[in-house]
């Protein structure tokens, strides 16, 4: 790459091409970081992707989600690199065997890490070989950079939304695994919002997988706990057990969202055919892969970066289960919290 940006001959024309072409694009690594991108590196990035403990046959087994979406947004960042990608998987499971992710750091010149539920021991003995991105991570992390979505306000929007135009008072949350930071996130926005607004008040509440199994056995238990009165909005911490307390719900002949408002977290394209279409928030995915891997790329060309924490802003999506009319298809910008984004962490 630097010889093209220093204009000598030496260069294939086809790669000269494709240089050109990375360094037109958005996102591209700065003229310094290229230079230094190029010299005494093996030229791979290392990728974990993280399964939740689950089930094996799914909707994410069905459809891009987020493990896709995610991975096509690091592919177009370095591929224009000529860079390679190495990929492996942790199922969640503490009793996995480790020593092929331990191994990782040795392969690459720096790894990203899907979500932020990662054993830290592993990942504070990684990132003191290679350069480490935690996507989806804890916000409060201090070691590693971190590109996440901003959670709270994004729950915090949805469930004001329901509160404030919708007139619910009796929520229920699926919450999703303790483990994962978003998860943590999504939870402390709603709870501000039943702060806020006193006449609302959580009914119940109950943990999930974060997969369509779990949110079908939480719709289940809705059922169980409230013969004598249902909750009037469930607030699920992700679509995919949104859809699973929809199913459930509906297949009970509870009308949604005439007696009880669902809604989720993530705009999975499963949502939008759901009947009703399922409001929730839109993260940005692809998104996520890129920042992570422009940020990664920076620390990989320049080691004594500080980490830095970067939230992406989300998106309210409604649709009719929250109680808008049929057809109802509104995308509104969630303003965030802290407007700088991306500062470094003392």
């Amino acid at each position: 790459m630097s010889r093209v940006i220093h204009g000598q001959d030496r260069v294939r024309a086809t790669t000269r091409a494709r240089i050109q072409l990375a360094i037109g694009e958005p996102g591209h690594t700065p003229d310094g970081a290229a230079q230094s991108l190029s010299r005494r590196h093996k030229e791979v990035i290392g990728f974990i992707s993280i399964d939740c403990p689950g089930q094996p046959l799914d909707i994410e087994n069905q459809n891009p989600i987020y493990n896709d979406k995610v991975l096509r947004g690091v592919e177009r960042r370095i591929s224009g690199l000529g860079w390679s990608l190495l990929i492996t998987y942790w199922n969640g499971e503490a009793d996995q065997d480790l020593s092929q992710i331990a191994a990782m750091p040795g392969k690459v010149d720096g790894i990203l890490i899907s979500i932020g539920s990662f054993p830290p021991r592993l990942l504070e003995r990684m990132a003191k070989r290679v350069p480490v991105a935690v996507i989806a991570g804890d916000p409060a992390e201090r070691d590693v950079d971190v590109v996440a979505a901003d959670n709270r306000s994004g729950s915090a929007a949805i469930v004001t939304h329901l509160v404030e135009s919708h007139g619910k008072r009796r929520i229920y949350h699926v919450d999703g695994p303790p483990s994962m930071p978003d998860t943590a996130q999504r939870r402390s926005g709603l709870l501000q919002v039943l702060r806020d607004h006193p006449a609302a008040r959580l009914v119940g509440t109950t943990h999930g997988s974060n997969y369509l199994d779990s949110g079908l056995v939480a719709g289940h238990q809705i059922l169980a706990e409230g013969r004598g009165e249902l909750p009037d909005a469930v607030v699920a911490a992700n679509d995919q057990m949104a859809i699973g307390v929809l199913r459930s719900l509906t297949a009970a002949g509870i009308r949604i969202p005439e007696q009880v408002a669902v809604v989720g977290f993530d705009d999975i394209s499963p949502g939008n055919l759901c009947e009703p279409p399922l409001t929730t928030v839109h993260q940005p995915m692809r998104m996520l892969g890129e920042r992570a891997c422009d940020r990664l790329l920076k620390r990989i060309a320049t080691p004594g970066l500080a980490p830095q924490v970067e939230l992406l802003p989300t998106e309210l999506v409604l649709r009719q289960s929250c109680g808008s009319p049929p057809g109802t298809l509104i995308r509104r910008p969630i303003g965030r919290e802290n407007p700088a984004t991306a500062e470094p962490l003392e």
